[in-house]
């Protein structure tokens, strides 16, 4: 009894042993067979195949060496990573730099600076947002500076003559960084620095959110900051006119009048006849 039961204990694992390995057959794909640079087109050489389990499938992988030979490689490769359609330009694109553009694209090229270029960590392949600051047309309120994202979630190509980032990871000031746009954005872009001044804003890889934003003006710059109180400015002054003052004559001096003595009063005469004397007698 006890033999059976391990036989049929033994033929169950067997079983579920077995089964995975049945589930995971290996298909081929083309890989890398050394570490490869872009922007040179690939070639036999460049190339081999290995296995890969069929369970896992994966999107644009190249079952054919000579299906991959010829095309300019976008990006860099380790040895034995699979080779990827995304990761091959279409044959007789180019060399070089002109290698990694896909169809339908611009490599542009922009004046950088420490401050542009995030203090020297922009590498190719980085993601920025581009930020341009210019003087606004004339309105109501006259000129007034602006901030507008133009671009967002740009690939960085190449900064200076770099198509690779430092292995290090070191940051480098470079005078251009070329980016990847649109034929569009490629407008946008030569406008926008051509108006005023130019930001790249780094931003993760992983990010590829696009937001909505409105220019911001510079009023609005410090519309969170404290207010200042608003002082009522003092009324001007009115200033008239002089008129010429009237000069009047100056005071003619009249004498104080001077008090009549009165006269006394007339005396009395009495004529007085004495036989021949005659006399005046004054009361």
């Amino acid at each position: 009894m006890a033999v059976l039961i391990a036989g049929a204990s033994t033929y169950l694992i067997s079983r579920k042993l077995r089964a995975p390995a049945a589930a995971s057959r290996l298909v081929t794909i083309v890989a890398a067979a050394r570490d490869l640079v872009p922007g040179v087109p690939v070639t036999p050489q460049d190339l081999t195949t290995v296995g890969w389990p069929d369970n896992l499938p994966l999107d644009g992988s190249i079952s054919k060496v000579e299906d991959a030979v010829g095309r300019p490689l976008r990006v860099s490769l380790a040895a034995r990573q699979p080779v990827l359609q995304r990761h091959l330009a279409a044959a007789g694109s180019g060399f070089g730099l002109a290698g990694k553009i896909p169809a339908g694209m611009r490599a542009t090229a922009v004046r950088s600076n420490e401050i542009v270029g995030v203090a020297g960590f922009l590498f190719p392949g980085s993601h920025v947002d581009v930020i341009a600051t210019y003087t606004a047309p004339s309105g109501t309120g006259g000129p007034q500076q602006v901030s507008e994202t133009v671009l967002q979630d740009v690939e960085v190509l190449s900064t200076g003559t770099s198509v690779e980032p430092d292995p290090q990871g070191k940051p480098q000031t470079v005078n251009v960084v070329t980016l990847l746009l649109s034929p569009g954005d490629s407008q946008k872009m030569l406008l926008a620095s051509a108006q005023g001044a130019i930001q790249f804003v780094l931003r993760s890889g992983v990010d590829q959110q696009r937001v909505d934003l409105p220019p911001t003006r510079l009023e609005q710059s410090w519309a969170h900051s404290t207010p200042v109180p608003e002082v009522t400015p003092a009324p001007t002054p009115v200033v008239k006119p002089l008129r010429q003052a009237k000069v009047e004559p100056p005071p003619v001096s009249v004498p104080a009048p001077v008090a009549e003595i009165p006269k006394p009063p007339e005396p009395y005469l009495l004529e007085v006849i004495q036989g021949t004397q005659r006399g005046i007698q004054k009361f």
